[in-house]
């Protein structure tokens, strides 16, 4: 395997996605369903508005009695519309978000109007046409419309817009089981007193995730033993098996034959990346096996390339991959080598600035970096002015 072309980056993502098994669904409450993707449409059980409403505060009247004078004969607010019906020459007061009085077609806003008791004069232009300052019955939706589709992440709006349709419960992904290992004898816990390299990837992985809906297992701090790390792997109940460090080709690189010791099968290996270029996929029975490099710039732009985008996945997302946006270069770019490259970059004042050195170890420049330029392999250099692909990252 160490022989074959380096994968590019596009299709090892599919490759990664056809390894996903389709996971259950569940119902919840629409009050519990935040951040969830959707796996089946939600349906509006109700039309929204459930009729014409006034847009604005004034009176509504009849436009064919334009111009006037009208005869206020009562009042409609939200919740206690006018229970009359509006006849020629007639006005009802009228606040924003009432019903509209039967009869009625029209709002005059009360900034043009002019009322002397029970009588209405026009005092300004007044509407230019029927139904101004009206909001239809339905003009947000209807009764049995889709208020979202399989794939729909359930953000704030939406579950805005699904509990105005009165949607009771939604069929949702259900959370997706994510075991994170480190390996290495040079690694510690942070925040502790031992001599060693703290250990920081699991918690930059679980903080990536963190917005999906994930149940994380700590696998912690593993050594390098192949007893000890098959042991480990093969003993994980989780969707995902994530690994960080191990997993290049030195004779302490044993990532690769644990797995396989504990049951896994390897689909891939060494991906035409800068950083991250030695990661591995496979699966072990329904469970899906991510092995990262240890570096932590390398570990965070492979977790962002692929351990978020298969967890999306898995949860539901329709669309999980990260998608470019366009940038202007503050100054210039060098040409690209053969492999795909993730550059840490600044956007300072709508000019991106990428980072003087892109050592994969250096944890500072990635913590500074607001997002990654994207460089195709053998890309010409580029001047400052060009437009440029960048993965926003902060």
């Amino acid at each position: 395997m160490a022989n074959l072309p380096l994968l590019p980056v596009a299709g090892a993502q599919a490759r990664l996605l056809s390894l996903a098994p389709t996971l259950a669904a569940e119902r919840l409450p629409l009050v519990e369903a935040a951040g969830r993707y959707l796996r089946a449409p939600a349906i509006a059980r109700r039309t929204q508005p459930a009729a014409d409403l006034s847009a604005m505060d004034g009176y509504a009247i009849r436009f064919a009695d334009m111009p006037g004078p009208w005869r206020v004969i009562g009042e409609s607010a939200a919740g206690h519309g006018f229970g009359g019906v509006v006849g020629a020459g007639e006005a009802v007061r009228i606040f924003t978000g009432a019903p509209l009085p039967p009869g009625a077609d029209t709002v005059l806003v009360q900034e043009e109007a002019a009322r002397d008791g029970d009588m209405l004069r026009l005092a300004g232009e007044g509407p230019a046409c029927r139904t101004r300052n009206v909001r239809a019955r339905g003009l947000d939706f209807h009764e049995g419309d889709m208020l979202g589709t399989a794939g729909d992440l359930l953000t704030p709006a939406r579950l805005a817009l699904a509990a105005t349709g009165a949607v009771r419960e939604v069929e949702v992904g259900r959370p997706v089981r994510v075991a994170l290992a480190a390996t290495g004898d040079e690694l510690v816990e942070p925040g502790g007193d031992a001599p060693g390299l703290p250990e920081s990837n699991r918690l930059m992985l679980r903080a990536m995730l963190r917005d999906l809906s994930v149940e994380f297992v700590d696998l912690g701090i593993l050594p390098d033993r192949l007893d000890a790390l098959a042991r480990a792997f093969a003993d994980v109940a989780a969707d995902v098996l994530v690994t960080t460090g191990g997993a290049s080709v030195g004779d302490h690189d044993l990532v690769r034959p644990a797995l396989e010791a504990a049951g896994a099968t390897i689909d891939f290996w060494r991906i035409a990346l800068r950083p991250g270029k030695p990661m591995m996929a496979g699966r072990r029975g329904d469970c899906v096996v991510v092995g990262l490099p240890g570096n932590p710039v390398s570990a965070f732009v492979t977790g962002l390339l692929f351990v978020r985008p298969l967890v999306a996945a898995l949860a539901g997302a329709r669309d999980p991959f990260p998608r470019p946006t366009r940038a202007t270069l503050g100054e210039p770019l060098p040409a690209n080598g053969p492999r795909t490259d993730y550059v840490r970059a600044e956007l300072r004042d709508g000019l991106l600035f990428a980072a003087t050195i892109q050592d994969s170890s250096m944890l500072a420049t990635l913590a500074r970096a607001t997002c990654l330029v994207v460089r195709e392999p053998h890309a010409p250099a580029m001047a400052a002015g060009e437009s440029a692909d960048i993965l926003v990252i902060a």
